[in-house]
């Protein structure tokens, strides 16, 4: 049985089947252990010190080390080498106290200084500077302000604002991902929708459900989660919930198989898998009207459907040709071309930013890994991101520096986040078990 038929299920047995399968998922909310895993060494990578950021007011200072959390999400992209704490025999907290010679002798191309004071009324002010140390020219000085449960994404929005200084493009570390956990075994299995922040800390419960949940997938404002769930009727159907809300919408429940949404560019249609005709085929739901358009018709599977950046077409997978590819099709209708040709299973497309790099789940014999094609110096480059065995469901961060994919410890389901380049990993474990289908969510109102 291949992986595109295992999620492609007709019945609620057949699904539960499969899952057994990929190991029994865990649905504690709790936060396990994070840790960056360096997995080779980036000679392009940036050298730069970020500095303890101390509290510097009265009262109890601010559970969160803001500075780590600036020096994690740097290092993690793969871009920057981040200088470890014990090395930094200065520690300056403003740009007056910094000695440049320091920093050119302990080979820092960018340093980070500030501190934390106190705004008043239980909210918490970061005061930092990024320096050029070569050029001994300060690029940023900016003050953030946000309450004391809100210091990690201050944390996040400093990465941010550094990483696009200095690289010219817009960081994605205060993002957020969705993914699915479960609990227990055969009718005892509980599900949860999750979404955490984009380094897997603050874990937060979408929905839970005695049935399978299946297929993340995020609105381009954030808002929206569009998923599969088989709570009604014991057949699969399409949900779209506001994450503010908490209201929800059934838009797809066909006879047969409904599966694998994805929100448009622009919010307004859902790119869907229906079996309503016979055969798995693609189609486009208006979201106001609920009308559909069909895009393929052929035997075989076509399935998982994700958006080109401009949303004039659409990538998924088929396996017309005898094993599954990456396809693509106009999103108003017309001829698919196939987009993949090296190796025999490549399936589960994300697509980034620009279209100029898909990543896939690239299988041979039993082993599946996450690869990447880049097309954007014109002849098309395949590099493996992921040294696992049963690698899947990749999904790029919306600047498309890093992808998050679900991999396998031992016997445990983990997240991964990995840099574009595959140099740099990060493992994100919850406390208790295991977890699966991952979708990373778009940029975060400034």
């Amino acid at each position: 049985m291949t992986r595109i038929q295992r999620r492609l299920a007709t019945t609620r047995a057949w699904l539960i089947a499969c899952l057994a399968l990929l190991l029994p998922f865990a649905a504690s909310a709790q936060q396990g252990g994070l840790e960056i895993d360096i997995v080779g060494g980036n000679a392009q990578a940036l050298p730069i010190a970020v500095v303890p950021m101390p509290y510097q007011g009265s009262g109890a200072a601010p559970e969160t080390d803001v500075a780590r959390v600036v020096r994690e999400d740097l290092s993690r992209s793969g871009q920057f080498r981040g200088l470890p704490e014990q090395d930094m025999i200065e520690r300056p907290t403003r740009g007056g106290e910094v000695n440049y010679a320091t920093w050119r002798t302990l080979r820092q191309d960018f340093l980070v200084v500030g501190r934390v004071v106190d705004a008043g009324g239980g909210a918490y002010r970061v005061e930092y500077e990024l320096f050029d140390v070569a050029k001994q020219e300060r690029l940023l000085g900016i003050a953030m302000t946000g309450r004391a449960n809100a210091m990690r994404d201050v944390g996040h929005q400093i990465a941010d604002a550094i990483y696009e200084k200095i690289l010219g493009v817009r960081g994605a570390f205060w993002t957020r991902i969705a993914y699915v956990t479960s609990t227990g075994t055969g009718d005892a299995t509980r599900y949860a929708l999750m979404v955490a922040d984009a380094d897997g800390h603050n874990p937060q419960v979408v929905v839970r459900s005695t049935e399978p949940l299946m297929s993340p997938s995020w609105s381009p404002d954030g808002r929206r989660l569009a998923y599969v769930s088989f709570e009604h009727n014991n057949n699969s159907a399409i949900y779209i919930q506001d994450l503010g809300t908490g209201a929800r919408e059934r838009v797809a429940s066909f006879r047969g198989i409904n599966s694998s949404p994805a929100f448009s560019p622009d919010g307004n249609r859902l790119a869907l898998t229906l079996s309503r005709s016979g055969s798995p085929e693609i189609y486009v739901m208006d979201l106001g009207s609920k009308a559909l358009t069909q895009l393929t018709s052929q035997m075989g599977i076509d399935t998982e459907p994700v958006w080109s950046a401009d949303g004039r077409s659409i990538y998924f997978t088929s396996d017309r040709g005898g094993r599954p590819q990456v396809y693509q099709v106009p999103a108003t209708g017309g001829s698919a071309t196939r987009v993949t040709f090296q190796g025999n299973y490549n399936a589960s497309p994300t697509v980034s930013f620009d279209d100029s790099k898909i990543a896939v789940a690239q299988g041979s014999g039993n082993v599946y890994r996450i690869a990447l094609l880049d097309r954007s110096l014109g002849t098309p480059r395949w590099s493996t991101l992921s040294p696992g065995s049963l690698d899947e469901s990749p999904s790029f961060a919306p600047n498309a520096s890093m992808v998050l994919y679900a991999g396998r410890e031992g016997a445990r389901g983990v997240l991964y986040a990995v840099s574009a380049d595959g140099r740099v990993r990060q493992r994100l474990v919850l406390a208790d078990g295991n977890v699966r289908e991952p979708a990373w969510g778009p940029y975060r109102q400034r």
